[in-house]
């Protein structure tokens, strides 16, 4: 017992003292960290509950994602059977109900065809299903229709796609702590603490930034155009700028750049008019084929599309060589900005709908961070007065315990920028309680060994000995539940676990290293022959 080196006593004092000092900046206004120049220390964030913030439930519009299959799908099968070789003789594709469908002319080639779009499908995941059913009706019609197995799979793809780029929109604003989980098969819950204005993250996040750059159909025929009737190979789009006052134009499909060749999107003014633009800068495959395409189409007017509405239709008066372009649109500055990291984060490969908007007031988080703290003062000084009535000078050294504890804790929430929420306080308050479990244990040891007629040293020996192992057993429990909460739980839950076993941790340094040391540097000291506890 009374080998209790020096090196492990400076260890365990620095230990805390760091604690106590990265515990600082959280317990203390940031402006006020600024001044006395610990800002730049880590402090711990609080959630949408306590801080107040905006709260987004995302539903995605599953119907796009099938839409926008059927789309690529089209496009696939056109160039196949164009570069079969001999190329395959197929009528208009049509889409219908769901499905694609189209005609062979030749009948000699029907089974090349299906060949071909067969091997355009592809297996789902080890159910032994494929993504599409193909199927020959009357002999000459290929008709290529979803599975349900595929459709699952491309959703549950979109909706992992989705989160990822709704988490990069949102870390672009810089904020802190945004909680971005997925629920359910098709929607997102998004809580951005300390953000106010629901309406900015809900145009953030409304927009798929879907960008596309396609030639402008001079075949179509104005009258048709004016009805939505598109030739075959085109369709229609709405055109709310367009300068001859029509708000619909004819482009191709087929789009010959688009948004996934874009390396960087940045707001600016324009040259002329000064009016607030986004400007845009292609990768190199994206600059290479923008340089190609405009070459080939000099004098024809091409159109970007963002969201399947054309924001403007320019004529190609020359090759653009240089990989940049700039999008205008009567933006705003802050709509520039919008627009800037929608197109820099990525396009969401599905709509998605808010069905469910909340704001948090910060007065609310004010009084539950009030409350919070009342609870932790009224838990703390009960469990100080019962500790000090009952062991005396053990008392003193489990209180000085769950003090430097309630630092500790603190401090490593601040270090791994956690965040603290309403259950977070609730399982902070319960950690205090588990901190004075142990030193009870240890306590009540001692005095059991006293009865038994050992001395102090043998008693406090023995006493951390054996109470250590129970203590060990007991936190591991703990710690399996606390685990079992932060990888199944979500939000809320998840804020109590984290707090949970942090506490967890620092409850058994505290209540093991640190009151052994106390207690040995006592018995050095005095010497006592018996132990009042």
């Amino acid at each position: 017992m009374n080998d209790f080196p020096r090196w492990k006593i400076w260890s365990i004092i620095l230990v805390l003292l760091a604690g106590i000092l990265f515990a600082i900046p959280s317990l203390i206004p940031e402006s006020t960290a600024q001044r006395i120049g610990i800002g730049g220390l880590p402090r711990i964030n609080l959630g949408l509950d306590l801080s107040g913030g905006s709260h987004l439930l995302l539903e995605a519009q599953t119907a796009d994602v099938a839409k926008q299959r059927l789309d690529l799908m089209e496009d696939s099968v056109r160039q196949e059977v164009r570069r079969a070789s001999p190329a395959i003789d197929i009528g208009d594709i049509s889409t219908a109900n769901g499905a694609l469908a189209f005609f062979v002319r030749d009948p000699a080639q029907l089974d090349s065809a299906v060949e071909k779009v067969r091997a355009l499908t592809n297996p789902v995941g080890v159910t032994g299903q494929r993504d599409w059913n193909v199927t020959v009706v009357d002999s000459t019609k290929v008709t290529m229709t979803p599975t349900t197995a595929g459709m699952n799979a491309a959703v549950e793809n979109a909706m992992q796609v989705a989160t990822e780029v709704v988490r990069r929109r949102i870390d672009e604003l810089g904020t802190k702590e945004p909680t971005i989980i997925r629920q359910g098969d098709d929607r997102i819950v998004v809580q951005v603490p300390g953000l106010q204005n629901p309406e900015a993250l809900k145009s953030l996040l409304g927009k798929t930034a879907k960008l596309e750059f396609k030639l402008v159909d001079l075949t179509a025929d104005p009258t048709q155009v004016a009805k939505g009737i598109a030739p075959a190979g085109s369709q229609i789009l709405s055109y709310p700028s367009n300068p001859s006052g029509v708000p619909f134009i004819a482009v191709q499909r087929r789009a010959i750049i688009n948004g996934d060749e874009l390396s960087d999107a940045n707001p600016g003014n324009d040259q002329q008019s000064n009016a607030p633009v986004v400007n845009i800068k292609f990768n190199s495959a994206g600059a290479r084929k923008f340089a190609r395409v405009t070459q080939a189409n000099v004098g024809k007017p091409f159109a970007m599309i963002l969201d399947n509405v054309v924001l403007s239709a320019p004529n190609i008066n020359e090759p653009i060589l240089g990989g940049s372009a700039q999008i205008s649109g009567n933006y705003t500055v802050q709509s520039a900005n919008v627009m800037s990291i929608q197109l820099r984060s990525g396009k969401l490969p599905v709509a998605l709908k808010v069905i469910e908007e909340r704001t948090v007031g910060p007065q609310l988080g004010a009084d539950s961070i009030h409350a919070g703290i009342i609870a932790s003062v009224i838990a703390a000084l009960a469990v100080v007065i019962f500790m000090l009535l009952t062991y005396g000078r053990f008392g003193v050294y489990a209180n000085l315990a769950v003090i430097i504890n309630i630092f500790v804790i603190l401090a490593v929430m601040a270090f791994f920028n956690a965040t603290l929420t309403l259950p977070g306080i609730a399982g902070f308050v319960l950690t205090i309680g588990t901190a004075v479990d142990a030193n009870v244990l240890i306590n009540e040891r001692i005095r059991e060994e006293q009865r038994r007629g050992r001395n102090p040293i043998q008693s406090v020996e023995l006493g951390y000995k054996e109470a250590s192992r129970t203590i060990f057993e007991a936190n591991t429990v703990h710690f399996i539940s606390g685990i079992v909460m932060l990888l199944l739980g979500s939000g809320p839950v998840k804020g109590f676990a984290i707090v949970l076993l942090i506490g967890i941790f620092v409850s058994y340094f505290t209540a093991v290293f640190f009151t052994r040391m106390l207690a040995v540097s006592y018995l050095r000291r005095k010497r006592p022959s018996v132990l009042h506890i």
